[in-house]
């Protein structure tokens, strides 16, 4: 995939302290892009961002996506071409501690955004990312099409099914007769190096081996749709990107992996133990009486793969493989932004999708 198409734009990202927002970035500040983040502080120690080597090569402001006279002041002084939208408060299990806060930061948050869209008529194209959970999930063993009713179970999945609604009644009320393209974009879990977030899979498997500890899992039955984080990554960017040029590629996407790579959390973990090596193992550690969580999901993304010709690159098996390559680099010392560099350049290399400007 050619990113040339960014080099000179200036693209507003929110969410850029994050595991996605950071990848993300560093993607943009390759391609040559003219970039301003903005987010709250990262939310882990360690964190992605602070050892990505993107401060000094960006615009990165610090700042809540509530603060709606804050992000309007952003887009008067910067003027994006290009938004994306990933600020959020992303972890089913805290929503459950702290809805309120989720549902102010996922919907709210979106709302300001789109109000600053609206105000801004410098921005050309608009995506904003939401995920897999936000359909009606009536755990059956099919993928869930654009079309499927959103209706998101747990406070997380509600509030970004929410956000979705937001985002159709802009389009609706605001953007339809302008010259400017809005999409959403569903994406499934996703793994990758850098993802230090508690109540995640990957990164929970990461910190019990650090600690010497065995790997719990809580749900080992429970099917999703994984794929590196590059993945959805490179399908927003590609978004973006059409829509700019043809506002007739706007739409609302599913982004995920082909059915043989919707593997159970416990297999999952299994594979993550294999290339890991040194003894890896993990126990089945359910939880009486824990928040629900979807059991099965699986999403549909023939759109994506019609619309652009577009089609997964990275299988199962390669996702842990760079996944747990990342990892063991940051333990041993290793140049993190040269990893992250080679990854996303092994990841682009042979991909039939191209942006030319």
């Amino acid at each position: 995939m050619d990113l040339s198409f960014y080099s000179g734009k200036r693209v507003l990202v929110t969410g850029h302290t994050g595991f996605k927002g950071t990848w993300l970035c560093k993607m943009l500040v390759n391609a040559g892009a003219i970039i301003t983040g903005y987010s709250i502080e990262p939310p882990t120690v360690p964190n992605l961002f602070s050892i990505s080597g993107l401060n000094n090569k960006m615009k990165s402001i610090i700042a809540d996506i509530r603060d709606f006279e804050k992000l309007k002041a952003v887009f008067a002084e910067t003027q994006p071409e290009i938004v994306l939208h990933l600020a959020a408060q992303p972890i089913v299990r805290k929503s459950y501690l702290d809805p309120r806060g989720t549902y102010e930061t996922n919907v709210m948050g979106t709302v300001n955004l789109m109000e600053c869209v609206r105000m801004n008529p410098c921005v050309r194209s608009v995506l904003n990312v939401t995920t897999d959970k936000v359909y009606k999930n009536n755990e059956w063993c099919w993928g869930y099409r654009e079309d499927e009713p959103l209706d998101g179970f747990d406070p997380y999945s509600n509030s970004k099914s929410c956000s979705e609604l937001v985002t159709h009644s802009y389009i609706n009320s605001f953007f339809a007769d302008r010259d400017i393209a809005v999409s959403t974009a569903r994406a499934g879990n996703v793994i990758g190096g850098g993802d230090f977030a508690h109540d995640r899979i990957i990164p929970d498997c990461f910190r019990a081996l650090r600690a010497g500890e065995e790997i719990g899992v809580r749900n080992p039955r429970s099917m999703r749709p994984y794929q590196h984080v590059l993945e959805p990554l490179t399908v927003y960017l590609m978004i973006a990107a059409k829509q700019y040029e043809d506002k007739r590629y706007a739409g609302f996407y599913n982004v995920g992996p082909d059915d043989c790579d919707c593997v159970t959390t416990g297999d999952l973990v299994e594979l993550f133990c294999r290339y890991w090596g040194d003894g890896a193992d993990w126990i089945n550690r359910a939880e009486k009486g824990a928040p629900h969580e979807a059991n099965f999901l699986k999403l549909d993304c023939s759109k994506l793969k019609s619309t652009f010709g577009w089609k997964p690159r990275w299988n199962i098996d390669e996702c842990m493989k760079y996944t747990t390559r990342f990892y063991k680099a940051w333990l041993t010392g290793e140049d993190i932004p040269t990893e992250m560099d080679r990854e996303i350049e092994e990841f682009l290399e042979g991909q039939d999708v191209k942006l030319e400007k």
